[in-house]
């Protein structure tokens, strides 16, 4: 083989994956109440939502699911 020939050929890549494997979570076995409650003070907390304004919005909330 030439040294042209040699740079011509296509290069072998090579790539090493890594599993990790995730720790399990009390979540993982909470019930979907508390799953629920922690996704939502998640949203409101990340989205840096003012705490009387989440509490007022809950409230309605929490009546208009007890009204249904």
């Amino acid at each position: 083989m030439t040294n042209l020939q040699k740079n011509l050929q296509t290069p072998q890549i090579e790539a090493e994956v890594e599993v990790q494997t995730k720790a399990p979570s009390p979540l993982d076995s909470a019930s979907d109440e508390i799953k629920l409650a922690v996704d939502l003070i998640y949203l409101l907390e990340s989205n840096e939502v003012d705490k009387e304004t989440a509490i007022k919005a809950l409230e309605i909330v929490l009546s208009d699911f007890k009204n249904k």
